[in-house]
């Protein structure tokens, strides 16, 4: 297990794009889950569907779905606390080439914008209510109307514009 204190430099001041943050929203009834990776610099979000478990091999199989629609320098360290859905850590790895850093224990802020993305999506998924019935259509759609949310941390931009300037941009090196 690499801890977060072994993440690369480069993550901590949000200037170099690709790193990710990630956790999962769990309902009322605790079997149903979203997966809520978040991309550090642009606060761009990928909802991820787990409509029936969320053990390690269904996040896995999720997020390295949605992991590999990006481009290969939008793929760098993803952090995530020490649930034991990502106890398949290592094969999400060898599968996508990202490695994964785990937060300390009991250590939410060290996962900011995971901690915010939540928040925000709790506006459209409040706790205490079941997750049930939410499709892969309807968490697309929340995703994207979160990415179209003008932020002023990004100067007014939206995640999505921030996103799209990095993929019009040339890959570094």
């Amino acid at each position: 297990m690499v801890m977060i204190s072994e993440r690369p430099a480069e993550a901590a001041d949000r200037a170099v794009p690709g790193h990710w943050e990630g956790d999962l929203i769990l309902g009322k009834d605790g079997a149903p889950a979203i997966g809520t990776p978040v991309e550090r610099s642009t606060r761009f979000v990928l909802l991820l569907h787990l409509p029936g478990r969320h053990d390690a091999a269904s996040v896995k199989a999720q997020m390295t779905a949605q992991m590999m629609t990006l481009p290969h320098h939008l793929r760098r360290p993803l952090t995530w606390d020490q649930g034991s859905q990502m106890s398949g850590h290592a094969a999400f790895t060898v599968a996508t080439g990202i490695p994964v850093c785990f937060c300390d224990p009991r250590s939410p802020w060290q996962r900011g914008s995971s901690e915010n993305t939540n928040g925000l999506l709790r506006q459209y998924f409040p706790k205490g209510t079941s997750l049930r019935g939410h499709t892969r259509a309807h968490l697309d759609a929340v995703a994207a109307q979160l990415n179209a949310r003008p932020r002023q941390t990004l100067d007014w931009k939206t995640p999505a514009e921030k996103l799209t300037e990095l993929l019009a941009a040339p890959p570094p090196g």
